[in-house]
């Protein structure tokens, strides 16, 4: 993604969206994404994600099960798709454990993205949810 030749840098990041979509496609009738046929989203979320991977979110190694007490009582939802192949469901499942004021909401028949069956619901619901809590505190 660093390369000084900008048609190395194009290939990787069409060769990396390529390999998300792969990875991600869970499902037999599973299609490609078409935001990766854009050559600029594609620079852009190949070069945040190879970023965020390098860097391992900026986040020492086991740190955020130890600190997530910090997070306490303030409340979340965490949705996962449980056929998630990228991201498996122990962390978060761990999270809600040791999260005070959390709740994990695991959508079946999901994968890793928003336009995965149910997981927009999830996420409409979830935010739904924090609407009317903030309606009565106002």
């Amino acid at each position: 993604m660093h390369d000084p030749d900008r048609a190395v840098r194009e290939k990787a990041a069409e060769d990396w969206c390529r390999w998300e979509d792969a990875h991600v496609a869970v499902h037999p009738d599973s299609k490609p994404n078409t935001r990766y046929k854009d050559p600029r989203f594609r620079m852009a979320f190949a070069r945040i994600v190879t970023h965020y991977w390098h860097h391992a979110a900026w986040l020492e190694n086991g740190s955020l099960l130890r600190e997530v007490g910090r997070l306490a009582g303030m409340p979340a939802v965490l949705i996962h798709g449980r056929i998630d192949l990228s991201s498996p469901i122990d962390i978060p499942w761990q999270l809600e454990q040791r999260w005070p004021g959390s709740q994990l909401v695991i959508v079946d028949n999901a994968g890793h993205g928003t336009a995965e069956p149910g997981m927009a619901a999830a996420v409409v619901a979830a935010t739904d949810r924090f609407a009317r809590r903030e309606g009565a505190n106002t």
